[in-house]
């Protein structure tokens, strides 16, 4: 398994909004796209700012361009981001993943 990392950014004022705007268009992407496991979004504001983690999780290479197309380093926007995004980071980050997040397990 794959983990995909893409991080943003926007002003505070904005924050409910843009994430409004990613469950129509980049989460519901992810959810339909064949091959995709997962996706886990965090959001934190600091000093005026909405900070946007997502994490997705994806079965294979194959998978992840099925969404992102070949260059699979390369960050994916939609034409509306500019409205919300202050910076729009080139690429993204990917992880092997050695431990998946177990539903099943609870604390000792």
């Amino acid at each position: 398994m794959i983990a995909r990392i893409w991080k943003g950014e926007t002003p505070e004022s904005k924050a409910d909004q843009y994430f409004d705007f990613l469950k129509v268009t980049g989460i519901k992407d992810y959810r339909e796209t064949k091959g995709n496991q997962g996706v886990l979004v965090l959001r934190r504001i600091l000093e005026g700012r909405a900070e946007f983690f997502l994490l997705t999780l994806w079965e294979s290479w194959d998978a992840i361009r099925q969404f992102a197309g070949d260059d699979v380093e390369k960050a994916f926007y939609y034409p509306q981001d500019p409205e919300y995004l202050l910076i729009m980071e080139p690429e993204v980050e990917h992880y092997e993943v050695l431990l998946p997040f177990d539903e099943n397990h609870t604390p000792s």
